[in-house]
Parts: C-alpha cells; sequence; structure tokens
C-alpha cells in the first residue's frame, strides 16, 4: 500500500465515522492498526484533528430557535467581546467579520423568551454599539463538514 493522501483519507474515513476503531480503520485503508495510530497522533499533534465529539441535534434536545446575532463592537473592545461570546454556553458559533458588523454569532435557544434574555444580556456591554438579531426559520444545511480531496 502507498502511504501517498493517507492522511486525507483517514480524515474522510473518521468524518464518516468519529468512532471507528483502529482496527476497522487499518482494514478500511488497507494498513497496518501501527500505522493508523501513528498518523491520528501525527494528524492530532499537529492540531489537524482537534478531538472526537459527538453530532448533536439540537432540536431533539429542545434548542430548537437558532439566532444569528450581528454586533459593531467599539474597535479595541473586540478580543473582550468576542471572548465573552465565546464563553456564552449557547453560542455555538461566533466570528470576526469584515463589512457592516464587527462579529457574527450563532446561538441556539429553547425559546424566544431565553434567547431574549441572553441577547438582552448581551447588550449590556457598553462597547457593544449595534446589533442586528435574525431568527432562522429553517436550517436548510448546518454542521457540514466536507471530505478532503483525495488525488
Amino acid at each position: 500500500m502507498t502511504y501517498e493522501n493517507l492522511d486525507a483519507k483517514l480524515v474522510n474515513e473518521l468524518l464518516g465515522d468519529g468512532r471507528a476503531s483502529l482496527r476497522s480503520l487499518a482494514e478500511e485503508l488497507d494498513v497496518s492498526v501501527t500505522t493508523v495510530s501513528n498518523h491520528l497522533k501525527d494528524l492530532e499533534a499537529e492540531g489537524i484533528i482537534e478531538g472526537y465529539t459527538p453530532k448533536l441535534d439540537y432540536d431533539a434536545l429542545g434548542y430548537d430557535v437558532t439566532a444569528v446575532i450581528q454586533l459593531k463592537v467599539e474597535g479595541n473592545a473586540l478580543p473582550d467581546v468576542t471572548e465573552t461570546l465565546r464563553d456564552h454556553d449557547q453560542m455555538i458559533s461566533v466570528y470576526e467579520v469584515t463589512g457592516d458588523y464587527d462579529i457574527i454569532a450563532i446561538g441556539k435557544f429553547t425559546d424566544t423568551d431565553g434567547m431574549n434574555r441572553g441577547i438582552k444580556s448581551l447588550l449590556t456591554d457598553p462597547d457593544i454599539k449595534e446589533s442586528n438579531t435574525s431568527v432562522v426559520l429553517n436550517a436548510a444545511s448546518e454542521h457540514e463538514q466536507f471530505e478532503l480531496d483525495v488525488e
């Protein structure tokens, strides 16, 4: 077996089943378990694989309100506001962006009252100059990952 593209193939297998055993990965890739183990350790050490977590259906857990929150922030406060949002339990994504707003955050809430309380608590921060919140009506695609190209 050639090891060309082995890391990409290994990542793609894990995207299909993050709980796959080393043995099943080795069989699928036609390499030894030791080879799979060594490549996985390298991918983890390089920060390419950051961890193994379950993929949750937040709607099934009662978090069926998704909010897209756009914030304009006082320039020098951007790192602090970003950190506050990152530490907020119900924010699943936080981005510093270009354009009209400085930050876009995606939050999951159990209901609109909870969303309202969460957003109002954020807006007490004097470094937030302006906000715009959109409620997602339908998530056509969410939490998707894509397979790596393998030549």
